[in-house]
Parts: structure tokens; C-alpha cells; sequence
């Protein structure tokens, strides 16, 4: 395994004949950066952003704002009001509430952070403004083409997300911990580079902590996921199959239970045998409090990873983090997930609240002001030239060192792999969701199982074994593939 250490990280308008075919593309181009603007700052015009930041992302945003209002803004004659609602559900019910003009609505924002999934649904409503009648060819270029091509679920020749702040999932270790376990059994982190070599290390170190105490079967969990969705589309890709896949706004579902049976097997099995864990909200949570020394998370919840372990309210002690590239599985193709909700605009009747929701989100995804944000809120900037290391470590002087190490691990992993995120589609959401909680909460349910069993008598192993069969495996395949294939195929 890579080892993560800081690295210190017009339009041209030509005079020609005129041609009475219709415009080239070039020409459509220039007369669309070239419309007349409607904006004035002696009448300025509010608009408002929705969105789910919270902690140190959600102040990084909104000193963003106070500084566009301060200059720019004053400058065009645009006002902009944030507002967090809640977290990325809460955010989506209240903006299809506000366009559905439910009972107790609030009115409809001119920009929403959103998913694909949710985007899909607000164009479906035909709501969402195309970006390309508001930007250049030339400026959408500017931007990563995997952040791009994720607004372009309504054909190729539309943008209906504009891309802010992206992440990837990286892997996060409590090195303090790690350095004891690795010290007494001879473990390296090379050992975390695969996922067959997590699941490996996970056993090894409940053994380990079960032999420091008289009492048997009470090892500790070394390990966690935050997103189990994530798990199953990108594991599936590094095993050679698309779960979701997307063409012509058709949705083909493909759950191969061989590649479904290498992730169960990572997964479930550690998990009812003691070696995973998932306790608290998220996994952070479960690193503060000692539950696991390691998980699989969002590079923008970098910021959340604990500085100390609280065991109880008389002992804890400091941690330091280390943070890694995402293990594969062995032999996987290099792919790694692309995440972050982009910001959808909202059509307006008064035009100008579209064109100022355009220049703001310009603004806002300028080179050096967009790798200020993400350095601040462990997010990954948006455009071509702002995704180097030595753009980014200009930035870092004053930044947590726990940023520092995640950002520097996914700008590594961004350029060893290929980004991937699923196409929209309709169902999308409920469909992820089954990804999402029909292995873990199965997982969760049957460890809970297992230790009742183990309070009555039963060895761990003895246990484990009326839940770690073929047949247990078969039944929730079935179950999960009939309830994805409702949702991706109308079955």
C-alpha cells in the first residue's frame, strides 16, 4: 500500500462571410457567451441556495457567500441566502415538496445542492435549467469530464448539474492503535491494500485483542464501511460487472451472484463473526469510541475523523490518522467511486434569478476560491487545473492534517483509477438503497443473533456456523435481486 505522506498538495469572434446554412456549433457558442445580460446593480436580485453542509464544510461555504455578497455580487447586483436543510433526504423531500406546492412548503430555491438521482427526478418535473444555454463549450471544458458527464443523465447535449465539490472514499486508520497491533503481530500496512487483505487483518486482530483477556469470544472489531452501496456498485466493477447501468434512459440490472457472492463473503462473514463493526452513525463515530480502528468513508468527511478515543467518560487518550488509497479486491480493474452532490438550477419566470444563479456558481468554482473550499472541507475541487497537488498544497498551510492526509490520498487514487457513479435513473435512489442496507442490516441483525447465542453457552464458532451457509446466502439473494429487479426492470 501506498503510504500517504504531505508534499508540501475569450471566446474568439471572427469577422467571415455570412453563411446563410445556420450557425456552427463555434458560432452558437460565442452568441451564448455573448447574450446581453440582464443583471443590474441598481436593482439587485436574491437568490437562494439549499443545501446539506454541515460543520466545517457548511462554514467554508458560507464565508463564501459573505465574500461573493461583499464583491462580486455587489458588483452584478446579486445577493445570495444559503440555507442548510438538514442532511441529503431531508434536502431532497423539501425540494420536491416546494415543487409538488405541498401544504406547508417553503417556495422554490434557485439552486439546490443535489445527486443525480434527485436531478433526474426535478428534470423529470421539468424544473431543472440546462446549464448549456448559460455556459460555453469552452467553459465546460474546464471542468473534470467525469464531474461533467454526470449532469448529462437528459441527453449528451445537456448539463443539468453543475459540478461544485466532488469526493471519492478513502481508507482512514487509527494509526496510533494500528502501531500496537502491527508491532505484537508482525502485520504490515501493505497487508491493507486488498479487500481479501482487509477481511484477513480484521481476523487477525480479534484474535489478538480476544487473547489480551481471560474471557473468551470477546475480540474487538478492527473495521468499517459507511457506504455499503458503494461497496457493492464499485466491488462489482473491479470484479467485471456494471450493477446498474444506463443506455438510451433504459436502466439494466445485473446482480452476477458470483461477483454478489466475493462481496458477501467480505462483508457479511467478518461482520457476524466479530471482525466488522458498525455501531454509531457513522464509522467515525465508531473510531471515537474504540469500536473499529479503520473504515471505508467519504473524503469529505475528513474533518469528522475524532482526535482521540473516548473509551468512557473517565478514559481516553490522542490518536493521529493516516489515510490511504481505497483497498481493491485482488486482481480488481482500478475503479474508485465519484461522489459529492453538484448544484441544480431551478427555472425561474423572472430570467434574471437564472442568469445570477449561473454567475454564482461560476464564482464559486474559480480555480484558487474552489480549492480553498475543498482544502477547508475536505472536498475535492471541480476543475481540470485545480486537481494537481501542487495547486492544492499551496492552500494546506493553515488546514487540519487529518484534510491534509485524506485530499493527498484521493488525489493519488483519482489519478490511479478510473472515477465512476452510476447513471440516473428513475427508481435510482430506491434502488441504492437496497445496496445499501439489505446486506448490513441483515449482517447487523445476525450478530446480534450470534452473540445472544454466544450469552447462552454457544462458542463463537458454533454460532457463526448456523449463519455462515450456502443456504442463508441464497436466500438473501434472492430476496435482494427480486426487489432490485421491481425497481430497475418493473417486474
Amino acid at each position: 500500500m501506498k503510504r500517504i505522506v504531505r508534499t508540501g498538495v475569450s471566446l474568439f469572434v471572427a469577422a467571415a462571410l455570412v453563411l446563410t446554412a445556420g450557425c456552427s456549433s463555434q458560432e452558437k457558442d460565442a452568441s451564448s457567451k455573448s447574450k446581453e445580460s440582464q443583471l443590474d446593480p441598481k436593482s439587485p436580485v436574491t437568490i437562494e441556495v439549499w443545501h446539506y453542509y454541515n460543520g466545517a464544510q457548511q462554514d467554508a461555504f458560507n464565508e463564501l457567500v459573505t465574500e461573493f455578497n461583499e464583491s462580486t455580487g455587489k458588483e452584478l447586483g446579486i445577493k445570495v441566502k444559503a440555507s442548510g436543510l438538514g442532511n441529503v433526504g431531508d434536502l431532497e423531500e423539501s425540494v420536491l415538496a416546494s415543487i409538488d406546492g405541498k401544504v406547508g412548503a417553503k417556495e422554490i430555491p434557485n439552486i439546490f445542492a443535489a445527486y443525480a438521482d434527485t436531478a433526474f427526478a426535478v428534470d423529470e418535473k421539468g424544473m431543472a435549467v440546462d446549464l448549456k444555454d448559460y455556459m460555453t463549450d469552452e467553459e465546460i471544458s474546464e471542468y473534470m469530464d467525469s464531474y461533467v458527464d454526470e449532469g448529462r443523465f437528459a441527453s449528451e447535449d445537456s448539463l443539468k448539474i453543475f459540478p461544485v465539490a466532488k469526493a471519492t472514499e478513502v481508507f482512514m486508520l487509527n494509526q496510533t492503535d494500528w502501531d500496537k497491533f502491527s508491532s505484537a503481530c508482525k502485520v504490515s500496512l501493505d497487508d491493507l491494500s486488498t479487500i481479501e487483505g482487509i477481511t484477513d487483518i480484521s481476523r487477525q486482530y480479534y484474535e489478538w485483542t480476544d487473547s489480551l483477556t481471560d474471557t473468551p469470544d470477546d475480540g474487538k472489531a478492527f473495521f468499517g464501511r459507511d457506504a455499503m452501496a458503494n461497496y457493492f456498485i464499485i466491488g462489482a466493477r473491479e470484479l467485471g460487472t456494471e450493477i446498474f447501468s444506463v443506455k438510451d434512459g433504459t436502466p439494466r440490472l445485473d446482480f452476477n451472484k458470483e461477483v454478489v457472492r466475493k462481496l458477501w463473503d467480505n462483508y457479511y462473514v467478518p461482520f457476524i463473526n466479530g471482525y466488522f463493526a458498525s455501531s454509531g452513525k457513522f464509522r467515525s463515530d465508531d473510531i471515537k469510541t474504540g469500536n473499529i480502528l479503520a473504515f471505508v468513508g467519504s473524503s469529505a468527511g475528513a474533518t469528522f475523523f475524532p482526535k482521540q478515543v473516548t473509551l468512557d467518560d473517565e478514559h481516553t487518550y490522542p490518536i493521529e490518522m493516516q489515510a490511504f488509497e481505497c483497498p481493491k479486491f485482488k486482481d480488481g480493474e482500478n475503479y474508485a467511486v465519484q461522489q459529492g452532490a453538484g448544484m441544480v438550477v431551478m427555472k425561474k419566470e423572472n430570467p434574471v434569478e437564472i442568469e445570477a444563479s449561473v454567475e454564482f456558481l461560476k464564482w464559486f468554482t474559480d480555480t484558487d476560491r474552489n480549492i480553498e473550499f475543498a482544502v477547508t472541507s475536505g472536498y475535492l475541487p471541480v476543475k481540470k487545473d485545480a486537481n494537481k497537488k501542487d495547486m492544492i498544497n499551496k492552500n494546506i498551510e493553515s488546514t487540519d492534517n487529518s484534510v491534509i492526509q485524506v485530499l493527498d490520498a484521493s488525489m493519488d487514487q483519482i489519478a490511479d483509477n478510473t472515477l465512476y457513479t452510476t447513471r440516473a435513473f428513475k427508481n435510482g435512489t430506491d434502488a441504492r438503497n437496497i445496496l445499501e442496507y439489505s446486506l448490513s442490516d441483515k449482517a447487523s441483525a445476525d450478530r446480534n443473533a450470534i452473540v445472544e447465542l454466544m450469552k447462552n453457552g454457544s462458542s463463537r464458532e458454533e454460532a457463526v456456523s448456523q449463519f455462515d451457509t450456502d443456504e442463508n446466502f441464497e436466500s438473501w439473494y434472492e430476496e435482494t435481486l427480486a426487489s432490485l429487479k421491481t425497481l430497475v426492470d418493473g417486474e
